[in-house]
């Protein structure tokens, strides 16, 4: 534990604790009380705090450790993160404004709002409920890994330092609401990208070149236990492509993606963001690269790739910017993380709570079950990461992305048409799911591959997708040949136009 780095990691994170106490008076309109103004800040977010707030949840702390520290172990596959992120946003730039519009006009604060008022069913909405927590639980324990990992280089032992950085997350969360991470992102988002341009600047130099650290790389990955490239193998290519494609799909459909965008001002809000969201592709592909860095610069992990980077940053940064990095990293948990737990809560109380057990409740009453659900999903995160295995944490987020997709026929397909019968929509979601988990079950929910012939290795979550569209096509033609009811559409088609959209 250096005095210099742990100074500077503090004053840090101190000053990000009172930005985010801060952000309770920034921008309000409303009370905290309104289920709108905690959990969506009011819908008011431009461009500039859309763009933070959506890259603060969707590039994680996770992400800072788990691409490098899969590059380091694994080689090239690990950049299929790279291709997922810009595959992404020209489809969002099709398909969320849309959906945004029609969030708006009809006041709806979770996905399974809109599933339920296009389909008229409680079902489906229920389904998208149940996915989207999920998948979101063992994806907050996985932040908690990030600062756990970052904690560990400083030298902090046991659960204490990690108990108490949690507490701060959810106090300011309970009583800021979407604003606290929102404006926490800004402040995490410039010392990732001052830690990310300075250690592909200076890491290099001291390693002698880009060209001296991939051969130095490949060497290592060639020799390892299990041998691996810097360059991707040809069997590899269908693992690659249907994974870069099912992550790309399924990221905009993750809960707390969908709280960012319910969140911004206007329709020309999310399209401006889908245009300058790929600048964080060009922070990932550097990022990924850190991997092969800490392999050149032969960082021994102890058996723990999820060490490569802060061990890297200790070993060839200066203690000072040594505190600036791993701040940076712990921040970039705590934003996602209480994005996460808001999304998650937002879900919980819309969709299964008022759904289920208190149909009437006031949007007041919906904000304090919110407030204390994100509690109680933080809680579980923490005791999540305490009593489980690291192994079996990792394997359950494997099945996040394969559960998300399952979701997509029900609200990218609604958003488009009411073809698609909601009894065939929910059967497709159920065959989805449990085809993707018994997939992930053949390979311990060690990897997000099944091969589904010996020459052709796939992303779980795509093959359980085709199995749901295809299931929902049939039975869509059978169920709208046979005149069943579909149920009555709440929307207009006026709500899904270009009439909400106001400058950004």
């Amino acid at each position: 534990m250096n005095a210099t780095t742990m100074i500077v990691f503090l004053v840090l994170f101190a000053f990000v604790t009172v930005l985010g106490f801060y952000a309770a008076r920034w921008k309000r309109t409303g009370s905290m009380a309104d289920i709108d103004e905690w959990g969506l800040a009011g819908r008011q977010f431009g461009t500039f705090f859309t763009w933070f707030l959506l890259g603060g949840d969707l590039y994680t702390a996770y992400t800072f450790i788990a691409v490098p520290a899969l590059a380091f172990g694994a080689g090239a596959i690990a950049f299929f993160a790279v291709p997922y992120t810009i595959v992404v946003y020209p489809f969002i730039f099709v398909v969320l404004p849309r959906f945004w519009s029609v969030v708006k006009a009809k006041g709806y604060v979770t996905a399974a709002d809109f599933v339920k008022g296009r389909f008229d069913s409680r079902g489906l909405a229920l389904a998208v409920a149940i996915s989207g927590i999920l998948a979101t639980m063992p994806y907050i324990a996985l932040q908690l890994l990030g600062m756990q990992t970052i904690l560990q280089a400083l030298g902090f032992n046991g659960y204490i330092p990690l108990v108490v950085a949690f507490a701060i997350l959810a106090v300011y969360t309970y009583m800021n609401g979407l604003r606290a991470p929102a404006m926490v992102a800004i402040a995490k988002d410039t010392l990732i990208y001052i830690t990310i341009i300075a250690a592909l600047v200076i890491i290099p130099a001291r390693l002698g070149g880009f060209g001296h650290i991939f051969q130095l790389a490949n060497t290592k990955l060639e020799g390892g236990v299990k041998p691996a490239s810097i360059l991707l193998s040809p069997k590899l290519y269908t693992a690659y492509a249907t994974l870069a494609l099912g992550s790309a799909v399924a990221l905009f459909f993750y809960p707390h993606a969908m709280t960012g965008v319910f969140a911004s001002r206007s329709r020309d809000t999310v399209r401006k963001n889908a245009a300058f969201l790929p600048l964080y592709s060009l922070l990932l592909g550097g990022i990924a690269l850190l991997g092969f860095m800490a392999l050149a610069a032969n960082v021994n992990v102890h058996g723990n790739n999820n060490l490569a980077v802060p061990l890297l940053f200790l070993k060839e940064f200066s203690p000072w910017f040594v505190g600036v990095a791993f701040a940076a990293i712990l921040i970039g948990a705590l934003v996602p993380a209480s994005v996460m737990a808001i999304a998650a809560a937002n879900l919980f109380t819309r969709n299964i709570y008022k759904e289920y057990a208190a149909p009437n409740s006031t949007s007041q009453k919906q904000a304090s079950i919110a407030k204390l659900v994100s509690m109680l999903v933080m809680l579980g995160a923490l005791i999540f990461i305490v009593k489980i295995p690291l192994k079996f944490s990792l394997y359950l987020q494997t099945l996040g992305g394969v559960w998300i997709l399952q979701t997509v026929p029900m609200i990218v397909g609604g958003l488009y048409t009411r073809w698609f019968h909601r009894t065939a929509l929910l059967l497709g979601w159920l065959v989805g799911m449990v085809l993707g988990t018994w997939m992930e079950s053949t390979v311990g929910f060690a990897s997000s591959f099944f091969a589904i012939s010996p020459t052709i290795i796939g992303y779980a979550g795509i093959w359980a997708l085709i199995a749901n569209l295809v299931v929902v096509l049939v039975l869509s033609l059978i169920l709208n040949a046979a005149k069943v009811s579909n149920g009555t559409d709440e929307t207009q088609k006026a709500d899904y136009s270009e009439g909400e959209a106001t400058s950004a």
